[in-house]
Protein backbone atom coordinates (compact mmCIF):
# COMPACT_ATOMS: atom_id res chain seq x y z
CA UNK A 1 0.00 0.00 0.00
CA UNK A 2 1.20 3.46 -0.78
CA UNK A 3 1.33 6.18 1.87
CA UNK A 4 -1.39 8.83 1.71
CA UNK A 5 -0.43 11.70 -0.49
CA UNK A 6 1.22 14.56 1.40
CA UNK A 7 1.63 12.67 4.70
CA UNK A 8 5.45 12.76 4.57
CA UNK A 9 5.88 15.82 2.41
CA UNK A 10 8.80 17.88 3.79
CA UNK A 11 8.16 21.53 4.67
CA UNK A 12 11.50 23.30 4.42
CA UNK A 13 11.83 26.78 5.88
CA UNK A 14 12.73 28.64 9.04
CA UNK A 15 10.58 28.70 12.14
CA UNK A 16 8.57 31.88 12.83
CA UNK A 17 10.67 34.73 14.22
CA UNK A 18 9.06 34.67 17.66
CA UNK A 19 9.94 31.00 18.09
CA UNK A 20 13.52 31.64 16.97
CA UNK A 21 13.85 34.53 19.43
CA UNK A 22 12.38 32.47 22.28
CA UNK A 23 14.73 29.55 21.57
CA UNK A 24 17.70 31.92 21.42
CA UNK A 25 16.68 33.61 24.69
CA UNK A 26 16.34 30.27 26.50
CA UNK A 27 19.72 29.09 25.21
CA UNK A 28 21.42 32.38 26.14
CA UNK A 29 19.97 32.32 29.66
CA UNK A 30 21.07 28.70 30.19
CA UNK A 31 24.60 29.48 29.05
CA UNK A 32 24.71 32.53 31.32
CA UNK A 33 23.61 30.60 34.40
CA UNK A 34 25.96 27.68 33.68
CA UNK A 35 28.93 30.05 33.69
CA UNK A 36 30.36 30.36 37.18
CA UNK A 37 31.57 33.93 36.71
CA UNK A 38 28.22 35.05 35.32
CA UNK A 39 26.37 33.37 38.20
CA UNK A 40 28.71 35.10 40.65
CA UNK A 41 27.88 38.48 39.14
CA UNK A 42 24.19 37.73 38.82
CA UNK A 43 23.36 36.42 42.29
CA UNK A 44 26.24 35.82 44.69
CA UNK A 45 27.80 39.31 44.74
CA UNK A 46 24.44 41.16 45.06
CA UNK A 47 23.36 38.90 47.94
CA UNK A 48 26.72 39.43 49.69
CA UNK A 49 26.40 43.20 49.23
CA UNK A 50 22.85 43.10 50.63
CA UNK A 51 23.71 41.11 53.74
CA UNK A 52 27.03 42.90 54.27
CA UNK A 53 25.45 46.33 53.85
CA UNK A 54 22.65 45.67 56.31
CA UNK A 55 24.90 44.08 58.91
CA UNK A 56 27.57 46.75 58.43
CA UNK A 57 25.06 49.55 58.91
CA UNK A 58 23.81 47.84 62.07
CA UNK A 59 27.24 47.35 63.62
CA UNK A 60 28.65 50.73 62.57
CA UNK A 61 25.45 52.53 63.59
CA UNK A 62 25.10 54.22 60.20
CA UNK A 63 22.09 56.48 59.86
CA UNK A 64 19.86 56.67 56.80
CA UNK A 65 16.54 58.32 56.13
CA UNK A 66 15.01 54.83 56.27
CA UNK A 67 15.91 51.47 57.76
CA UNK A 68 19.12 50.00 56.28
CA UNK A 69 17.28 47.03 54.74
CA UNK A 70 14.81 49.38 53.03
CA UNK A 71 17.73 51.39 51.62
CA UNK A 72 19.91 48.48 50.52
CA UNK A 73 17.27 46.12 49.06
CA UNK A 74 16.22 48.33 46.09
CA UNK A 75 19.84 49.35 45.54
CA UNK A 76 21.00 45.75 45.39
CA UNK A 77 18.22 44.92 42.93
CA UNK A 78 19.51 47.79 40.77
CA UNK A 79 23.04 46.38 41.15
CA UNK A 80 21.80 42.97 39.99
CA UNK A 81 20.25 44.49 36.86
CA UNK A 82 23.50 46.34 36.12
CA UNK A 83 25.62 43.22 36.66
CA UNK A 84 23.53 41.16 34.23
CA UNK A 85 22.58 43.72 31.59
CA UNK A 86 25.99 45.35 31.39
CA UNK A 87 28.86 43.28 32.77
CA UNK A 88 27.67 39.76 31.99
CA UNK A 89 26.32 40.72 28.56
CA UNK A 90 29.48 42.59 27.59
CA UNK A 91 31.81 39.76 28.63
CA UNK A 92 29.72 37.01 27.03
CA UNK A 93 29.31 38.94 23.76
CA UNK A 94 33.00 39.85 23.64
CA UNK A 95 34.08 36.23 23.80
CA UNK A 96 31.35 35.17 21.37
CA UNK A 97 32.86 37.61 18.87
CA UNK A 98 36.34 36.26 19.55
CA UNK A 99 35.38 32.63 18.96
CA UNK A 100 33.22 33.37 15.92
CA UNK A 101 29.93 32.36 17.56
CA UNK A 102 28.09 35.49 16.44
CA UNK A 103 29.51 35.16 12.91
CA UNK A 104 28.19 31.60 12.67
CA UNK A 105 24.80 32.61 14.05
CA UNK A 106 24.70 35.21 11.30
CA UNK A 107 24.60 32.39 8.74
CA UNK A 108 21.57 30.80 10.41
CA UNK A 109 17.94 31.72 9.69
CA UNK A 110 18.01 33.88 12.85
CA UNK A 111 18.33 37.52 11.72
CA UNK A 112 20.57 39.97 13.55
CA UNK A 113 17.55 41.67 15.05
CA UNK A 114 16.41 38.27 16.34
CA UNK A 115 19.83 37.65 17.89
CA UNK A 116 19.69 40.95 19.77
CA UNK A 117 16.09 40.32 20.86
CA UNK A 118 17.13 36.89 22.07
CA UNK A 119 19.92 38.40 24.17
CA UNK A 120 17.55 40.93 25.69
CA UNK A 121 15.03 38.18 26.40
CA UNK A 122 17.74 36.14 28.13
CA UNK A 123 18.63 39.15 30.28
CA UNK A 124 15.01 39.54 31.37
CA UNK A 125 14.72 35.82 32.19
CA UNK A 126 17.85 35.95 34.35
CA UNK A 127 16.69 39.17 36.00
CA UNK A 128 13.41 37.52 37.04
CA UNK A 129 15.45 34.88 38.84
CA UNK A 130 17.64 37.57 40.44
CA UNK A 131 14.67 39.59 41.66
CA UNK A 132 13.08 36.50 43.22
CA UNK A 133 16.26 35.37 45.01
CA UNK A 134 17.29 38.82 46.25
CA UNK A 135 13.75 39.70 47.32
CA UNK A 136 13.45 36.49 49.35
CA UNK A 137 16.75 37.23 51.10
CA UNK A 138 15.69 40.85 51.74
CA UNK A 139 12.29 39.79 53.10
CA UNK A 140 14.02 37.36 55.47
CA UNK A 141 16.03 40.33 56.75
CA UNK A 142 12.87 42.30 57.49
CA UNK A 143 12.31 44.24 54.28
CA UNK A 144 8.87 45.85 54.03
CA UNK A 145 8.48 47.26 50.49
CA UNK A 146 5.66 49.61 49.53
CA UNK A 147 6.08 48.97 45.85
CA UNK A 148 4.21 49.81 42.68
CA UNK A 149 4.54 46.86 40.31
CA UNK A 150 4.19 49.01 37.13
CA UNK A 151 6.86 51.43 38.39
CA UNK A 152 9.23 48.58 39.30
CA UNK A 153 8.73 46.78 35.98
CA UNK A 154 9.12 49.93 33.87
CA UNK A 155 12.27 50.94 35.75
CA UNK A 156 13.85 47.50 35.33
CA UNK A 157 12.99 47.33 31.62
CA UNK A 158 14.32 50.82 30.85
CA UNK A 159 17.39 50.21 33.02
CA UNK A 160 18.04 46.92 31.25
CA UNK A 161 17.80 48.65 27.86
CA UNK A 162 20.26 51.34 28.96
CA UNK A 163 22.87 48.99 30.37
CA UNK A 164 22.46 46.38 27.61
CA UNK A 165 23.10 48.99 24.92
CA UNK A 166 26.24 50.13 26.76
CA UNK A 167 27.37 46.54 27.29
CA UNK A 168 27.02 45.76 23.59
CA UNK A 169 28.85 48.99 22.78
CA UNK A 170 31.86 47.91 24.86
CA UNK A 171 31.78 44.34 23.54
CA UNK A 172 31.47 45.50 19.92
CA UNK A 173 34.56 47.71 19.81
CA UNK A 174 37.06 46.07 22.18
CA UNK A 175 38.88 42.76 22.09
CA UNK A 176 37.54 40.05 24.39
CA UNK A 177 40.29 40.46 27.00
CA UNK A 178 39.90 44.24 26.99
CA UNK A 179 36.11 43.86 27.28
CA UNK A 180 36.58 41.59 30.31
CA UNK A 181 38.80 44.14 32.04
CA UNK A 182 36.73 47.20 31.09
CA UNK A 183 33.37 45.66 32.03
CA UNK A 184 34.59 44.54 35.46
CA UNK A 185 36.32 47.88 36.12
CA UNK A 186 33.21 49.89 35.23
CA UNK A 187 31.10 47.54 37.36
CA UNK A 188 33.30 48.06 40.42
CA UNK A 189 33.49 51.83 39.95
CA UNK A 190 29.73 52.21 39.57
CA UNK A 191 29.06 49.87 42.49
CA UNK A 192 31.35 51.92 44.75
CA UNK A 193 30.63 55.44 43.55
CA UNK A 194 27.75 55.37 41.11
CA UNK A 195 24.84 55.69 43.58
CA UNK A 196 23.45 52.32 42.59
CA UNK A 197 23.48 50.67 46.03
CA UNK A 198 23.20 53.85 48.13
CA UNK A 199 21.00 56.88 47.30
CA UNK A 200 22.56 59.75 45.39
CA UNK A 201 21.91 61.95 48.45
CA UNK A 202 24.55 59.91 50.32
CA UNK A 203 27.28 61.29 48.02
CA UNK A 204 27.00 64.92 49.09
CA UNK A 205 27.92 67.45 46.43
CA UNK A 206 28.78 64.62 44.02
CA UNK A 207 25.20 63.37 44.22
CA UNK A 208 24.08 65.67 41.42
CA UNK A 209 26.57 63.98 39.09
CA UNK A 210 25.57 60.47 40.10
CA UNK A 211 21.94 61.21 39.21
CA UNK A 212 23.04 61.62 35.59
CA UNK A 213 24.81 58.25 35.54
CA UNK A 214 22.79 55.20 34.48
CA UNK A 215 23.66 53.55 37.78
CA UNK A 216 22.43 56.44 39.90
CA UNK A 217 19.30 56.90 37.79
CA UNK A 218 18.41 53.21 38.05
CA UNK A 219 19.09 53.06 41.78
CA UNK A 220 17.10 56.21 42.58
CA UNK A 221 14.18 55.16 40.36
CA UNK A 222 13.94 51.72 41.98
CA UNK A 223 14.16 53.23 45.45
CA UNK A 224 11.28 55.58 44.63
CA UNK A 225 9.27 52.69 43.18
CA UNK A 226 9.75 50.57 46.31
CA UNK A 227 9.53 53.36 48.90
CA UNK A 228 6.49 55.27 47.71
CA UNK A 229 5.12 53.20 44.84
CA UNK A 230 5.57 56.03 42.33
CA UNK A 231 7.52 56.76 39.16
CA UNK A 232 10.66 58.87 39.25
CA UNK A 233 10.30 60.32 35.77
CA UNK A 234 13.53 62.32 35.82
CA UNK A 235 15.60 59.20 36.44
CA UNK A 236 13.62 57.26 33.83
CA UNK A 237 14.35 59.97 31.27
CA UNK A 238 18.06 59.74 32.12
CA UNK A 239 17.95 55.97 31.57
CA UNK A 240 16.05 56.39 28.30
CA UNK A 241 18.67 58.90 27.11
CA UNK A 242 21.51 56.48 27.93
CA UNK A 243 19.62 53.70 26.12
CA UNK A 244 19.19 55.90 23.02
CA UNK A 245 22.85 57.00 23.03
CA UNK A 246 24.13 53.48 23.61
CA UNK A 247 21.91 52.01 20.89
CA UNK A 248 22.94 54.64 18.35
CA UNK A 249 26.65 54.19 19.06
CA UNK A 250 26.36 50.40 19.06
CA UNK A 251 24.60 50.44 15.68
CA UNK A 252 27.45 52.49 14.23
CA UNK A 253 30.41 50.71 15.80
CA UNK A 254 29.47 47.10 16.58
CA UNK A 255 31.61 44.58 14.72
CA UNK A 256 30.11 41.12 14.35
CA UNK A 257 33.44 39.35 13.96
Amino acid sequence: MSAPTGLFTPRPGAAPLHRQVLAQAVMESRLMLRNGEQLLLAVVIPVIVLIGGVEGARHLDLSFSRRPIDVFAPGVLALAVMSTAFTSLAIATGFERRYGVIKRLGSSPLPRSGLLLGKVGALLLVEVMQVVVISLVALSLGWEPHASLPAVLLTIVVGTAAFASLGLLVAGVLRAEATLAAANLVYLLLMAGGAVVLPSTAYGAFGGVTRLLPSGALGDALRRAFWSGSFQWGSLLVLAAWAAIGTALTARTFRWE
